[in-house]
C-alpha cells in the first residue's frame, strides 16, 4: 500500500496518501455512537485477529459481530445437497459476505462443479498506469506467495494490533510511513521495500513459474518507484504544489485530472511523469459554468440571536460586505450586509453603536439565493435584477457556499484578455 498510494485529493481538499481506505470505512459504516465505550465493528475493516485455525474463523467472526444488511429467499438446501454428493453454493454466505468488507477478504465460490476460496485483496489502488497497476498486482502476489515461505507462521512474530497500524500508517503516509515490522522491527516503508519484500516477491513469482522478463519489468517498475518516491499520490500533491496560487481550485483539480488523462495514454509508469501544468486542461471557461465551480464554500457565519457587534468585527475582520445568517442545522435564515450595520449606526447612539441588538433585527430574511448547479449567466442576472451583489448558495435548504460578485472578476479579466489578444 505505501509503494502504491494513488489518492491524496478528495473535493479538492488533501487529506491521506490513500485517502480511499478512510472514506470507505466512512461511507460503509452503519455503526451507531454507543455509550460506554462499546465495541461495534465496522463493516469495512482490517479486522481483529489473526486467522489461527482455518478461514471459518474470519466468517463465524464476521457473522457473530456484523448483522445482515440484505435477505433473499434462499432456495437451496445445502446440506441435503452435501448429501447427494454435490458442492452447495452457499447462497446465504455469498449474498452475506458481499455486504463486508474486510481488506482482505475471502470469498466461496464454486466455478465448474469445483470449490474454491479466493483472498480478495481491496488494498491496493488503481493506477495511476495499466502498468503500475499489474505491478502492484504483481507485487502484492509474489509477496504473498514468497512471505509464506520466507516468513512461516507470522502469529507469533507480530502482533495483530502493529499490522493494522502498518496498514493505517502507510495509507496516511504512503513512502513516508514507518513501520513496526516483523520480531519488533522498526523500518521505514522504502528500506522495508527494497532491501527485504522485492527480494521475497520476487522469490514468490519465480516459485509460481512466472515469466523472468515479466518479473523483471513489473518489479523493477516498483523499485525505481519507491527509490524515486514518486508514487501516484506524490505527483499529485507535487503537481498541486506547483500550481501555487496560480488558478482557482477547480481549474487546478481539471489540469490534474486532464494532466493524468494525458499521461496515461502514454507507456511510461507513473513514477516518470512530468508534473501536471496549469494549462492542460484546454481552456478555462468549462470552470466557470456553474456556481459550485468557483463559489466560495469556507464561509464565516452568525446565527440570529448573535449581537450586531459580531457581525461587525467578522466583516471587518475578514473584509467581508455580506453575511449569511443560518441555525443550528446550517439552513439558511437571512443575510446581514454591512449597509444594514451602518443603517443601524446612523438611527442610534453614535456612543453606544450597535450594541444590545441582535443580528435578526438588521437582516434580510428572505434574501436572494441560487442553487450549487445554478449556471453562471444566470446567476449574473440574478444579482443584477434584484440589485444584489452576493448571492448565498443553497442545496436542500442547507447553505453550502456564497458567491460574490469579486468571483465574476476574474471571468471579465480573461475574456477582455482574450478579446485583446484576438484583435
Amino acid at each position: 500500500l505505501a509503494a502504491s498510494v494513488n489518492s491524496p485529493l478528495l473535493f479538492g481538499r488533501r487529506l491521506w496518501m490513500e485517502t480511499r481506505i478512510a472514506l470507505f470505512q466512512q461511507s460503509i459504516d452503519t455503526r451507531r455512537t454507543m455509550p460506554h465505550r462499546r465495541e461495534l465493528a465496522p463493516r469495512v475493516r482490517f479486522g481483529e485477529r489473526w486467522v489461527r485455525d482455518s478461514i471459518l474463523d474470519v466468517y463465524r467472526e464476521d457473522i457473530a459481530r456484523i448483522p445482515a444488511l440484505v435477505g433473499a429467499t434462499i432456495e437451496q438446501d445445502s446440506m441435503e445437497v452435501l448429501k447427494r454428493g454435490e458442492v452447495p453454493t452457499l447462497p446465504a454466505l455469498q449474498i452475506y459476505n458481499g455486504t463486508v468488507y474486510r481488506w482482505n477478504r475471502p470469498c466461496y465460490g464454486v466455478s465448474n462443479g469445483k470449490p474454491h476460496l479466493r483472498i480478495e485483496c481491496r488494498v491496493l489502488p488503481s493506477g495511476p498506469t495499466t502498468a503500475d497497476e499489474v505491478a502492484n498486482a504483481a507485487f502484492w502476489i509474489g509477496a504473498v506467495l514468497g512471505g509464506a515461505r520466507a516468513y512461516d507462521a507470522i502469529c507469533p512474530r507480530m502482533d495483530f494490533a502493529d499490522a493494522r497500524g502498518n496498514l493505517l500508517a502507510a495509507a496516511r503516509s504512503g513512502l513516508q510511513a514507518g513501520f513496526v515490522w516483523i520480531d519488533g522491527r522498526r523500518v521505514t516503508a522504502p528500506r522495508l521495500i527494497l532491501n527485504e519484500i522485492l527480494p521475497v516477491a520476487r522469490s514468490g513469482l519465480e516459485g509460481a513459474g512466472v515469466d523472468a522478463e515479466d518479473i523483471d519489468r513489473y518489479l523493477d517498475i516498483i523499485a525505481a518507484r519507491v527509490r524515486s518516491k514518486r508514487t501516484g499520490a506524490r505527483w499529485l500533491v507535487e503537481s498541486l504544489a506547483r500550481f501555487g496560487d496560480t488558478g482557482t481550485e477547480p481549474e487546478q483539480m481539471a489540469a490534474l485530472t486532464a494532466a493524468a488523462v494525458h499521461r496515461q495514454h502514454n507507456t511510461k509508469p507513473g513514477h516518470e511523469w512530468k508534473h501536471a501544468d496549469i494549462g492542460e486542461a484546454g481552456g478555462w471557461r468549462h470552470n466557470y459554468l456553474r456556481v459550485e465551480q468557483y463559489m466560495t464554500t469556507d464561509l464565516f457565519t452568525v446565527k440570529q440571536d448573535e449581537l450586531v457587534d459580531l457581525a461587525a468585527l467578522l466583516m471587518d475582520w475578514k473584509h467581508i460586505r455580506q453575511l449569511p445568517v443560518e441555525d443550528d442545522d446550517h439552513r439558511l435564515v437571512g443575510l446581514v450586509s454591512y449597509g444594514a450595520v451602518l443603517r443601524l449606526l446612523a438611527t442610534g447612539d453614535p456612543l453606544e453603536g450597535a450594541k444590545g441588538f441582535p443580528v435578526k433585527d438588521i437582516m434580510d430574511p428572505n434574501p436572494v439565493t441560487a442553487s450549487p448547479e445554478t449556471p453562471t449567466i444566470e446567476a449574473i442576472h440574478l444579482m443584477r435584477s434584484h440589485g444584489v451583489t452576493c448571492l448565498p448558495v443553497v442545496k436542500d435548504g442547507r447553505l453550502v457556499g456564497i458567491v460574490t460578485v469579486d468571483d465574476f472578476l476574474p471571468i471579465v479579466t480573461r475574456l477582455l484578455e482574450q478579446k485583446l489578444e484576438d484583435e
